[in-house]
C-alpha cells in the first residue's frame, strides 16, 4: 500500500513538473507573456481588480499595454472569453473606448480607429451628462455601455507582439 501511494505521488509531481515546463514553452513559442492571450497579433490580458477606468489605463501602461480596442465582432468575442477565463463570469469590464474629449465624439486610447461597436440598446447615452467611458459586458445583452469613469470595473489590457 505504501508502495502504491509513493507511485501516486511520484506520478503527480512529474505531472505538475511538465505542467511548469508547458508554460515555458509556450511562452519561448509565442510573442506574448505566458498569462496573456494571443490573437491577431495582439496579447490581451484580464485585469480583476476593480479601478476606475483612469486608473485602469494606467495599469494597463504598466505592462506596456492599453485597454482594449475592438475592432472586430471576432476580437469582441475573443475579449469576452478572455474575461470569461479570467473571471469565470462575464461581468462588466473596461475597455478602452472614451468619448472624455467631445461628447459623442468616441475614440480607442491606443488611436485607432472606431471600425466596430455592440451598443446596448439606446446607448450611448451620456445618463446624467457624466458618462464618457466604455465598459463591455452590461448585464443582459453583453453589450457596450458608456459609463461614469470613476465607477470601479475590471479591466482587458491589449498588447502588439
Amino acid at each position: 500500500m505504501k508502495l502504491l501511494t509513493a507511485s501516486a505521488l511520484l506520478c503527480a509531481m512529474m505531472a505538475l513538473i511538465a505542467a511548469q515546463d508547458e508554460c515555458y514553452v509556450l511562452k519561448k513559442s509565442s510573442s506574448c507573456p505566458c498569462d496573456w492571450t494571443e490573437y491577431n497579433k495582439k496579447c490581451y490580458f484580464y485585469v480583476s481588480t476593480p479601478l476606475p477606468w483612469g486608473d485602469a489605463q494606467r495599469n494597463c501602461q504598466t505592462m506596456s499595454a492599453n485597454l482594449a480596442s475592438v475592432q472586430s465582432l471576432g476580437e469582441y468575442q475573443l475579449i469576452q472569453r478572455v474575461i470569461s477565463d479570467g473571471s469565470r463570469a462575464n461581468g462588466r469590464t473596461w475597455i478602452g473606448g472614451s468619448d472624455g474629449q467631445q461628447e459623442g465624439y468616441w475614440f480607442w486610447i491606443d488611436g485607432t480607429r472606431f471600425q466596430y461597436t455592440n451598443w446596448c440598446r439606446g446607448e450611448p447615452n451620456n445618463m446624467g451628462g457624466n458618462e464618457q467611458c466604455m465598459e463591455m459586458n452590461f448585464p443582459g445583452d453583453l453589450c457596450m455601455n458608456d459609463q461614469s469613469c470613476q465607477d470601479r470595473f475590471p479591466s482587458v489590457c491589449i498588447k502588439s507582439k
